[in-house]
């Protein structure tokens, strides 16, 4: 999965980092750190820190995908 982080709209709220703290993590005060390539078993974490995010900083790639296989198993 492949993140993108607008370092110029992130606010330093660290939503993300609480929810995904494998992926992302705070730097200092305000410092955004990040990796660009997480793992595809980090895709859920992942897709509540994009959806969490107040400022829409984040985005991803296959995060719908997995949302889409989360609701499909949750119809069973």
């Amino acid at each position: 999965m492949r993140l993108v982080v607008d370092l110029n709209k992130c606010q330093g709220y660290a939503q993300c980092a609480f929810l995904a703290p494998d992926v992302f993590a705070l730097h200092g005060d305000e410092s955004l750190i990040y990796n660009p390539r997480a793992d595809d078993d980090q895709r859920e974490r992942v897709a509540r820190a994009v959806a969490a995010c107040p400022v829409q900083a984040i985005t991803a790639d296959a995060v719908d995908r997995a949302a889409g296989v989360r609701e499909a198993s949750d119809d069973r």
